[in-house]
């Protein structure tokens, strides 16, 4: 290799290492942790030839255990095989892709449902291909909404309100400034995900009907955990009017993928127009064979949903015994604030080390700097005795760090 060769390299090489560097020294650089899922276990995984309990999951329910869910991917594998065999369009349509989604129809009583590869390809080519029908639409999204959709939004060229979060007194401002026929569509989410609250929804959507908006809710982190038959918030309150619902398999359900439910010919569009949806193998039937029958299993039974709240309601009992602040919001989501990454990255290692406790810390970019927070989650399978003894060793570690 010649010196400028060398030189060439060195150029990129360093691009790669100064940005490493920039992302340290500001704190937003990410530590993974690796460990295994334990089948049979749950919330228990293993690390380093020790069992750990995890205490950061979006498998809300447990359901990526389930021994029903299990089997039938199992079946469904020696059945299909493990692949797709190409996208939608080619030959990955099978009847499990179409069962899949017309069991979401059904069970939101929509026309249509579409099926993506995971939630956040559900929101940036949802809304991407939305907004992009439209010449002159406006869009108002939560300042608060999830990355995916931020990424949709930014697709397009379109007119943006940012509205403050969960305002609607800031939010019709922004509608009250158009005219009743200019096309508009707000956007929002269910539960937001750091701090764990939920939206307005039932005045969102009242909003919308009085200035011309169309509705876009990611209900990701509430489906299946919330509703009488854990299909949302937009359920749970009995709102039969937002027009598009999207959500994903990767947390309550416990498998992998995304969906989107609306009127047939604007599915039909996403459909036709998303290059994230049409040039992207398809997932593997037997994940989705698996996705079903979670589905049917929180739709049939809310007994999962009822243990998890009461162990969220124990597990906020036992903070406030421990004189442990948190956000106390309405969601299964349990924030606690710990400012400062060395320090809350000090306390998650010694839970880990010292209790075999894992809690992911969650840094900017994630949150704001000084918010850095743990996002916790207790599900149905820890137990009571779990519980106090993650409060009590969280207590512990906080008035040593």
């Amino acid at each position: 290799m010649s010196i400028i060769e060398v030189e060439s390299k060195d150029i990129y090489n360093d691009t790669f290492f100064h940005t490493l560097q920039h992302l340290k020294s500001t704190e937003a650089y990410r530590h993974f942790l690796e460990f295994s899922r334990s089948a049979g276990h749950f919330p228990l995984a293993d690390f380093q030839n020790e069992k750990i309990e995890v205490w950061c999951s979006n498998d809300y329910l447990g359901m990526g255990q389930n021994q029903q869910v299990i089997d039938d991917f199992k079946a469904s594998i020696s059945r299909f095989g493990a692949g797709s065999g190409g996208s939608r369009n080619i030959s990955g349509n099978t009847t499990a892709h179409v069962a899949l989604e017309k069991r979401l129809a059904d069970l939101y009583q929509r026309e249509s449902a579409l099926v993506f590869n995971n939630g956040y390809l559900a929101n940036t080519e949802s809304l991407s291909v939305l907004i992009g029908l439209f010449d002159n639409i406006k869009v108002y999204s939560d300042e608060l909404n999830h990355r995916s959709i931020i990424e949709g939004l930014k697709k397009s060229k379109v007119e943006k309100y940012i509205f403050k979060h969960n305002d609607l007194k800031h939010l019709e401002i922004g509608l009250s400034l158009e005219p009743f026929e200019r096309p508009k569509i707000i956007v929002f989410e269910s539960i937001y995900s750091m701090d764990g609250d939920l939206a307005p929804v039932e005045e969102i959507v009242r909003l919308a009907k009085k200035y011309n908006a169309l509705t876009f809710i990611d209900e990701t982190h509430s489906f299946g955990v919330l509703g009488e038959r854990g299909l949302g918030l937009v359920e749970a309150l009995h709102v039969r009017d937002v027009d598009f619902i999207q959500g994903g398999f990767g947390k309550a359900i416990g498998t992998s993928g995304g969906f989107i439910v609306g009127d047939r010919d604007a599915v039909d569009c996403i459909r036709s127009l998303a290059p994230g949806f049409i040039f992207t193998t398809s997932l593997p039937p037997a994940l989705l064979h698996a996705t079903l029958t979670s589905i049917n299993q929180v739709v049939a039974s809310p007994e999962r949903r009822n243990r998890l709240f009461q162990n969220v309601r124990h597990l906020k009992g036992a903070l406030r015994r421990q004189n442990i602040d948190f956000i106390d919001a309405e969601s299964h989501i349990l924030p606690i604030i710990i400012p400062g990454l060395a320090r809350i990255k000090a306390v998650s290692d010694q839970l880990l080390k010292q209790f075999k406790i894992y809690v992911q810390p969650i840094n900017y970019p994630s949150v704001p700097r000084g918010q850095e927070r743990f996002r916790v989650t207790v599900t149905p399978d820890h137990s009571i005795e779990q519980i106090e003894r993650f409060a009590a060793a969280l207590k512990n570690t906080l008035d040593l760090a």
